[in-house]
């Protein structure tokens, strides 16, 4: 993977968190940063990029040479998922080293042009595609996806011990569904729990990059294929994004420039 110079997982526990809502905004938080970003679908199972990002079904990556493929260009963003591969109908019904080898291929197999960071989308749990990527990729770090809730804080918990097993440096943790705003009243409530992402922040040592609201907005978003950052960008969501992606492009330039230059004369 010549073309890529830093890779992310976006990761959770469990599902149901906004982990794939998270990938793609911060993804395009970070373009709007002015790096170039492409964006890897690894939910064979589920895979749901496309249809955020608002990709014709019947779109289908061009061939690029040398048995690879193009990515699919949205929004600005080099996406690549099983969804672009498949119809919505086909279900992969596959055991699990038949997964991880399809997302090899997505990884090694797609011409991937010059990227300043892939953010990798990952499924739920703790199996075989993340292993998988945590061994034959050579990821910068990862980003734990989860919500105050007690049920989600012990899978992210499990998510973060299997980062630091593999060596993966966990470069902070988004809790998503933080507060919910009455679009009546105003009210403000933690439905799902409240600081449950900063305690299990100060548990790891690791940063709190950023609380997410619980908001319809984002939902649709998601389901119409139109991003927040792109049709709303005065939505209090998109600040929020824009500074958990600008706290991963510092800890990225920081991480490289930690690394000395060697010269063999």
């Amino acid at each position: 993977m010549h073309g890529v110079k830093n890779i992310v997982a976006v990761a959770s526990g469990k599902g149901g968190v906004g982990k794939s809502t998270s990938a793609v905004n911060l993804a395009l938080a970070a373009r709007a940063l002015g790096q170039r970003v492409g964006l890897l679908d690894a939910d064979i199972y589920g895979p749901s990029i496309g249809m955020m990002l608002g990709v014709d079904p019947e779109q289908r990556p061009a061939p690029a040479g040398d048995n690879r493929l193009a990515p699919v260009v949205a929004h600005g963003l080099q996406t690549m998922s099983m969804a672009y591969l498949v119809t919505e109908q086909t279900p992969m019904v596959w055991r699990g080293p038949m997964a991880a080898g399809a997302l090899l291929q997505l990884l090694e197999q797609v011409a991937w042009d010059n990227l300043d960071l892939l953010v990798v989308d990952m499924p739920p749990g703790t199996g075989d595609i993340q292993l998988t990527l945590s061994q034959k990729a050579s990821l910068a770090g990862a980003v734990v996806v989860t919500t105050p809730q007690d049920i989600a804080l012990l899978d992210a918990r499990k998510a973060i011990e299997m980062f630091n097993k593999v060596a993966v440096p966990v470069l902070g943790i988004v809790e998503n569904m933080a507060v919910h705003h009455c679009s009546a009243c105003g009210h403000a409530e933690a439905i799902f729990g409240d600081s449950g992402g900063a305690a299990v922040a100060e548990q790891y040592g690791v940063p709190l990059l950023g609380q997410l609201p619980l908001d319809i907005a984002l939902r649709l978003a998601g389901d119409s294929g139109a991003p927040l950052l792109l049709t709303a960008p005065q939505h209090a969501a998109v600040a929020s994004y824009t500074a958990i992606a600008e706290q991963l492009v510092a800890a990225l330039a920081q991480s490289d420039n930690a690394m000395p230059d060697i010269v063999v004369e």
